[in-house]
């Protein structure tokens, strides 16, 4: 099955894609992580895109969707997919009509007061990078990392103001997106405020009605 997942930030997409990858047994595809591997590895389209990001650039539509083209090639999507991050435009969207047209795209829904309160309650690990919570999980000791006593920060991106931002951000960008799938029939609307066991077995079961 292809799936796209849409989502504002801090609806937990990135869980529910790990919890579904393996639920669904699909490869979870992040633009991301691709964008990170490519880098990593040297390959031509991962040397163009850090060349445009360490310009302090955005990475233009056309490289974006190569890359993805060229993921989507690999022998373990044949059987489909989850796409977390891709499209992000109405370009990007009947792009991906052409090579890979999702069967079902997951738009998952949370208020703007849960999300603030996910995201600036969030807690990382300076030395290891290990996630906290402040209220859904604490570290033992306020402060300190449980697996290496690094201190705990509050990412530039997890502030209130920040977080409001990137909801702007994602509402400009991905309003219209949903309104592209919902006219095509393929939009699926799931609550993601429950746990996300809780939101992962609503998703099977809009995948089989």
């Amino acid at each position: 099955m292809k799936l796209v997942f849409l989502g504002p930030p801090g609806a937990g997409k990135g869980t529910l894609a790990t919890l579904a990858k393996q639920a669904l047994n699909l490869p979870h595809i992040s633009t991301g992580d691709i964008f990170r591997s490519n880098i990593k590895e040297g390959t031509p389209l991962g040397l163009k895109v850090k060349k445009i990001l360490d310009s302090g650039g955005l990475v233009p539509d056309e490289t974006t969707i190569e890359i993805v083209q060229d993921r989507l090639r690999k022998p373990d999507c044949q059987g489909g997919f989850i796409l977390d991050g891709f499209p992000r435009t109405i370009d990007q969207a009947e792009a991906l009509e052409t090579f890979a047209a999702p069967q079902a795209v997951i738009n998952f829904i949370l208020a703007d007061e849960i999300i603030i309160q996910r995201l600036s309650g969030r807690r990382v690990c300076k030395n290891c990078g290990a996630s906290f919570h402040l209220e859904n999980l604490p570290p033992r000791r306020e402060g300190l990392c449980d697996q290496c006593d690094g201190e705990l920060i509050q990412r530039p991106d997890d502030t209130a103001q920040a977080i409001q931002q990137r909801l702007s951000v994602y509402t400009a960008q991905t309003e219209p997106l949903i309104g592209y799938y919902r006219k095509k029939g393929t939009l699926k609307d799931i609550d993601a405020q429950p746990q996300p066991e809780v939101v992962l077995q609503t998703l099977i079961k809009v995948l089989k009605a």
